[in-house]
């Protein structure tokens, strides 16, 4: 038998791909998984691009949009200076180069709960030992013993959709400068802003703590270019640059070039002003059928952005045993407790509204009522 790393213990499929797998089935309506929706996709006409690019690149991404990136950021008051940011093959990537690191066995990683799925899936295959974040008191139990490393997405927070408060963003900022704690800022969904709330990054707070922050072109742009990026302190950025070239040498240059020329269109303003207006009347046709059909079965609250609904059912309903009985009459969604730190069964799911039509949402959503009700 062929001898493996100790590390395949801890390699699991992750339920999101596998449930992807499951949605491309003639007639699923499937509520699983951040799809955007194809129809943000439109205004990607592009000329040919430079021969060039079929060329080897460099590690770091290519200069010119590199610089793009660091002017938005700079603005956002992050201090991400051009040659401090690193051109991702999909922010999940940056996952993976954080993990490996920061991340040995026993290392505390501190996380909200629920918290994204494939985010707790890299940090579980290193080894992390979670600790659960209080936002409001974000270092409690610090003083004893910090966790290295603080992963959070304070912006449209996947899976729930909040958006934290001003008070919780310096809480967090100052907790990791006390106590050394290297941030972790994931922020996929910051201009998918349907509602008024503070989206000022944490990182943006901090006086002396490492931190990393990146984002993802996967949302806005489309998510089969595989394009994101990060920026990080002084300190960790080589490192991460190393960590990148030893795992794929450079992202796909065809699909940084395509990213640029979305970045410097003309149009970009107003093409985004659309994307968020279609998701948003997405986002209420979605709360009104939900209201219709398990109004009376589940608790939610509006996001204010993002692409997601969370509901707790009602009565405490297993919802790896409704995943079942959903997935015979074509519906698909996330169970909540895939999304737990902690682990265990949950009554919590999350729905994704942005990709299903508003007819396709109503029979799927009709379908989860009639469930909830035979019991």
């Amino acid at each position: 038998m062929a001898r493996l790393s100790m590390r395949k213990a801890d390699l699991h499929a992750s339920p999101v791909r596998e449930m992807l797998s499951v949605a491309q089935r003639p007639g699923v309506i499937s509520f699983a998984g951040g799809l955007p929706s194809p129809e943000t996709f439109a205004g990607l006409d592009l000329p040919p691009p430079p021969q060039a690019l079929l060329q080897y690149g460099p590690t770091e991404g290519e200069p010119d949009l590199r610089g793009e990136i660091a002017k938005e950021l700079t603005a956002l008051g992050i201090d991400a200076p051009a040659e401090r940011i690193l051109v991702l093959s999909g922010s999940q990537q940056g996952i993976d180069l954080v993990a490996k690191l920061v991340v040995d066995p026993g290392v505390g990683v501190a996380v909200e709960s629920p918290a994204y799925l494939a985010a707790l899936q890299v940090f579980r295959f290193f080894g992390a030992r979670f600790e659960i974040l209080d936002r409001a008191a974000p270092a409690a139990g610090w003083d004893e013993a910090a966790p290295a490393l603080a992963y959070v997405t304070p912006t449209f927070q996947n899976p729930t959709g909040q958006c934290w408060t001003t008070a919780e963003r310096l809480a967090m900022a100052r907790a990791c400068d006390a106590h050394d704690v290297i941030l972790f800022e994931d922020d996929p969904y910051r201009d998918l802003a349907y509602e008024p709330c503070d989206r000022r990054p944490v990182s943006a707070d901090l006086k002396s703590a490492s931190w990393i922050y990146q984002g993802s072109f996967s949302k806005t742009v489309a998510p089969g270019l595989r394009l994101g990026f990060l920026t990080a302190s002084e300190d960790l950025f080589p490192y991460l640059v190393r960590l990148k070239q030893a795992a794929d040498l450079h992202t796909n240059r065809l699909s940084q070039w395509m990213v640029l020329q979305y970045l410097t269109d003309p149009d970009r303003e107003a093409r985004m002003a659309r994307v968020v207006d279609l998701y948003r009347r997405k986002r209420d046709v979605f709360a009104e059928a939900l209201t219709r059909h398990l109004g009376d079965r589940a608790a939610w609250t509006t996001p204010p952005g993002g692409l997601f609904f969370w509901l707790t059912l009602a009565d405490g309903v297993d919802t790896e045993a409704l995943l079942k009985r959903a997935l015979e009459r074509n519906v698909l969604f996330t169970p909540g407790s895939h999304f737990l730190a902690q682990g265990g069964a949950s009554s919590t799911l999350r729905l994704n509204f942005s990709l299903a039509a508003p007819e396709a949402a109503e029979r799927g959503l009709k379908v989860l009522g009639a469930l909830l009700r035979e019991g």
